[in-house]
C-alpha cells in the first residue's frame, strides 16, 4: 500500500538520521543503539503520518480547498453523512424556508439503503457529493480500495439524478499519500473546511455551534455541520440559527461546485 511504504520510507530515512547523529557524538553503533533508533524513528514516522493524514491545510500531493479566496460575502454549508431518512425532511424544509442551498456530502452506502432520498436532495435544488461508499478512513488502504470507494458512490449519485460536478470530501478529512494520488488520478480535489463548528464533540450545545460560526466565517468559507444520527440534536437545532446569522452578517449561500467557480 502506497501509504504504508511511504511511513516505512520516512521510518528508514529517519532512523539512518539518527543513527549518522549517534554515530558522529557516541562512536560506531551497537546494536541496542541500532534497534533503539530503528524504534524511535518507526514511532516518530507514525506520528508524522497521523498529523499529515489529519490536517486540513497540507497534503503530499496536490492542494485540499478548506475555502476560496475571495472578497464576496459568500459561504458554503456543507453537511456531512447521510442521508437519514428520519432527519432529512426537516433539514430540508428549514433550508426551504430561508431559501438556502447546501451541498449534502452523503455515504453511497446510504444513498443505495435509501434510493429515495437522494432525488429529495436533488429535487430541492442542493448539491450531492461524494463521502465515500462505506465511510472509511481512507489511510492505509490499497488504491484499487480507494477508487471503488469513490465510483461506487459516484454511481450513486447519478442514480439519484444529480447531474453536476461531483464534490469529494475524504471520511473525517483523512488523507495521507494514497488518496489524494488517486484523487490526482480522477482530476478531484478533497474538499475539506475552514468552519467546523460541531466536530469536535456532538454534544456542543446549539448556542456554541452558532458562536462558533459567528466568530470563525469569513468570506469563501466552507463550513461543515452533521446533521445526521440521533445523536446530532444540537446541530439540527443550530441550523437555523446558523442560517440567520450568516444572513444578518450578510452573507449568501452558495453550493460547494458555486463557490470553486469563484475562484481567481
Amino acid at each position: 500500500m502506497v501509504d504504508a511504504v511511504l511511513i516505512l520510507a520516512g521510518a528508514a530515512l529517519l532512523a539512518v538520521v539518527l543513527l549518522a547523529l549517534s554515530h558522529a557524538a557516541l562512536g560506531r553503533p551497537t546494536r541496542r543503539r541500532i534497534a533503539a533508533a530503528a524504534c524511535v524513528a518507526l514511532v516518530g514516522s507514525l506520528v508524522i503520518a497521523w498529523r499529515i493524514s489529519k490536517s486540513t491545510s497540507f497534503q503530499l500531493i496536490g492542494e485540499p480547498i478548506t475555502r476560496v479566496a475571495t472578497s464576496s460575502r459568500v459561504v458554503a454549508l456543507t453537511f456531512d453523512d447521510g442521508p437519514d431518512p428520519r432527519y432529512l425532511d426537516g433539514i430540508l424544509d428549514t433550508l426551504r424556508a430561508a431559501n438556502v442551498h447546501a451541498t449534502f456530502f452523503a455515504i453511497g452506502d446510504e444513498l443505495e439503503q435509501h434510493p429515495e432520498l437522494g432525488p429529495k436532495i436533488v429535487a430541492a435544488g442542493h448539491e450531492l457529493g461524494n463521502h465515500s461508499f462505506t465511510h472509511p478512513r481512507m489511510v492505509l488502504r490499497s488504491l484499487a480500495f480507494m477508487r471503488d470507494e469513490i465510483q461506487r458512490t459516484d454511481d450513486a449519485i447519478r442514480r439519484a439524478g444529480y447531474g453536476g460536478a461531483i464534490q469529494f470530501r475524504p471520511p473525517n478529512g483523512k488523507r495521507l499519500l494514497g488518496l489524494p494520488w488517486v484523487l490526482r488520478e480522477l482530476g478531484r480535489s478533497a474538499v475539506l473546511w475552514d468552519v467546523a463548528p460541531d466536530s469536535e464533540d456532538p454534544s456542543t450545545s446549539a448556542a456554541q455551534i452558532v458562536e462558533r460560526v459567528r466568530a470563525e466565517v469569513q468570506p469563501g468559507s466552507i463550513v461543515l455541520m452533521h446533521l445526521m444520527g440521533s445523536q446530532r440534536g444540537t446541530s439540527r437545532a443550530a441550523l437555523p440559527q446558523v442560517i440567520h446569522e450568516l444572513a444578518e452578517q450578510g452573507y449568501r449561500f452558495v453550493t460547494v461546485s458555486e463557490l470553486l467557480s469563484l475562484r481567481p
